[in-house]
């Protein structure tokens, strides 16, 4: 039987990708098989790769980043509901105008994977995946903007690589999750694991994660919901494993506070269930900013 979500991807979502000048591609990022799928603005796929920089070479570049004249790339990074370019799909149009826009797959979504299941799948480990991608296809400085799970990641993106990532805008997301705000969240959430949360196998699970996770509440027939766990939700095992590397002890949390020098944008809904208000808050309030982080509502 025809899965109609893959239907929907392919004559839909995929389509709408291209028309806003985006093209997938797979970049190897390392010696190890590790791949990210990422679309990539069309007019970048012929560029020649830029001559590889030694270490010193790098680190020089990100403590004085090239200030050109260029159009500024913007890497959509995705939550765990979805892939990439099915998350933004309907933002690429509009940014494609203005920027290079790149739409990854986080690793163990879409596209992209790596052997590394078992290894550091922390959203740090993400991080370091993304930028090794985005420097291979010639990405010189990019405002990361993360919602959700990418959120985490762009937070690290910018902490390891302040000459790549220029700024951050981040909605529905934290810097770090301790262990006391992810029991916290899971109370409100009624569930015992974000694993069972965010990894439904069976419909009434997909409708809970849909009814909290977004604000208009969609509609979709069973056999709809039924497709799009069986084209979406994979990788099980992995993506629980990035769940259990996302929550750090309380202890950890309070010791690493990291200090950013690029500005930050918090994108916060006073209606979110999930990542509530007093969340942003507390991580305006707690985490040092260098430039200045606000709140919109």
């Amino acid at each position: 039987m025809v899965n109609l979500v893959h239907v929907a991807m392919q004559q839909l979502v995929h389509r709408l990708a291209k028309m806003a000048g985006l093209w997938a591609r797979t970049v190897d990022v390392d010696d190890a098989g590790t791949v990210i799928s990422i679309w990539v603005p069309k007019d970048k796929l012929l560029r020649a790769p830029a001559a590889e920089e030694t270490e010193t070479e790098r680190r020089k570049k990100e403590e004085k980043p090239d200030a050109d004249g260029g159009r500024l790339s913007v890497v959509l990074l995705h939550g765990f509901a979805g892939d990439g370019i099915l998350t933004w799909v309907l933002q690429v149009g509009a940014l494609a105008r203005h920027y290079d826009v790149y739409v990854p797959d986080l690793l163990f979504f879409g596209g992209s994977t790596s052997p590394a299941g078992g290894g550091d799948l922390s959203p740090g480990f993400q991080a370091e995946c993304v930028a090794a991608a985005l420097r291979m296809l010639g990405v010189e400085r990019c405002v990361a903007v993360g919602f959700s799970y990418g959120g985490f990641v762009a937070f690290k993106m910018a902490e390891a690589h302040p000459g790549l990532v220029v700024s951050v805008v981040a909605t529905g997301s934290l810097v770090d999750m301790s262990r006391s705000t992810s029991e916290a969240m899971l109370r409100r959430l009624g569930a015992a694991s974000f694993a069972e949360f965010l990894l439904p196998d069976d419909v009434a699970g997909l409708r809970s994660l849909f009814a909290t996770g977004t604000y208009r509440k969609w509609w979709f027939p069973d056999r709809v919901l039924r497709d799009y766990i069986k084209l979406m939700i994979f990788n099980r095992k992995e993506r629980a494993q990035l769940l259990e590397r996302l929550v750090i002890s309380d202890e950890d949390a309070a010791v690493v506070v990291p200090c950013f020098r690029q500005e930050i944008l918090l994108l916060w809904g006073e209606d979110d269930s999930i990542f509530n208000m007093e969340l942003a808050r507390s991580l305006k309030e707690h985490v040092h900013f260098t430039a200045h982080a606000q709140a919109a509502r």
